[in-house]
């Protein structure tokens, strides 16, 4: 098995823990469905938020989902001037025999605006 990335974002309306965590897990739900992902094949998480996200860590959604052996790790998304507010971001590391061209992003909301190009592909 190869470790492969699997990419995602979101947008929330709102900076309230609720918001957050309910977009969270809905993200890190349909990747799971998209792709077949098992935690024990998973390496690790990072998860992005934007500086306007600062009521609660996204990784809490995963623990919620009873992902607790898998390393997770948040950061503050870089600040760039126009850049999509109120968005989570995760990358997931993922040890699959699936190839590059198989695995499957997902993009949700507002969010989608980032990747076009996998949207206009039938990926999420």
């Amino acid at each position: 098995m190869i470790c492969r990335g699997i990419r995602g974002a979101t947008t929330v309306p709102e900076n309230s823990v609720e918001a957050i965590l309910e977009a969270t897990r809905e993200l890190l739900e349909q990747v799971i469905r998209a792709n077949g992902v098992r935690e024990q094949d998973v390496a690790s998480v990072t998860f992005s938020a934007t500086a306007d996200l600062d009521a609660v860590y996204p990784a809490v959604a995963a623990r919620q989902l009873g992902w607790t052996r898998t390393p997770l790790l948040c950061v503050q998304e870089m600040s760039v001037v126009g850049s999509l507010p109120r968005c989570i971001r995760i990358l997931v590391h993922w040890n699959t025999p699936l190839t590059i061209d198989e695995i499957r992003h997902v993009y949700l909301h507002e969010a989608q605006t980032l990747r076009p190009d996998l949207a206009a592909a039938g990926v999420r």
